[in-house]
């Protein structure tokens, strides 16, 4: 039986990579699709908080079960940032607006020019809420993390992905970054991919 969730995301990039990990047996939305247009908030200090926090917020408005993701990218040689501002690294530091890819990739290598380890890791965590009942009675929150090891490389190459895929070469890769793989390839062994992985073997599961 085909099983409808909802992702809190209208980023096009994440829901076609979850949608393909997920398969046939789960119809995926995003928020435009229950008509959700609003900015909502990421304000804790954790992946983790901001997954719960975006899932929370759209099943106690939308009475709908929910998964949110947040992903961190964790580099040694910076002491784990940019972490939780990985979306905003760039404007943070003066690199180009929110979320602006190419800037958060500059503004990345610019920090490593002189970095003796360029060892970093992707951190996905998923939030998903589900049930009845308003702020937690009678409802379910499960946490699920996927992690992969690597190293960020030196130029941008590639033309497939997003974000910060140019840069990133997990070890399992032989020196090929994100970008450079196939979408079956990336999924089968990056932090989002296992982290829905266990997403759906929880789902299937409960069924």
């Amino acid at each position: 039986m085909n099983k409808e969730l909802i992702m809190a995301t209208n980023n096009a990039h994440k829901l076609e990579e979850v949608r393909q990990i997920l398969g046939s047996a789960f119809t995926v939305k995003g928020l435009s699709d229950i008509g959700c247009t609003e900015d909502i908030p990421e304000t804790a200090d954790t992946l983790e908080g901001n997954a719960l926090q975006k899932a929370r917020y759209v099943h106690e408005h939308y009475g709908v079960d929910c998964f949110a993701d947040d992903t961190g990218l964790e580099v040694d040689a910076l002491g784990g940032a940019p972490g939780v501002y990985t979306a905003r690294f760039g404007a943070l530091n003066g690199y180009g607006e929110s979320h602006d890819s190419n800037a958060n990739i500059q503004c990345l290598l610019d920090k490593l020019k002189e970095a003796e380890t360029r060892n970093a890791r992707f951190r996905t965590v998923i939030a998903l809420v589900k049930g009845q009942g308003a702020r937690g009675k009678g409802q379910e929150e499960t946490l699920f993390e996927g992690i992969v090891e690597g190293e960020i490389l030196p130029q941008p190459v590639g033309n497939g992905g997003f974000g910060y895929d140019p840069v990133f070469a997990p070890i399992e890769a032989n020196g090929l970054a994100f970008a450079q793989m196939s979408a079956d390839a990336k999924n089968a062994i990056s932090h989002r991919g296992r982290a829905t992985k266990k997403l759906a073997e929880h789902l299937r599961q409960k069924q």
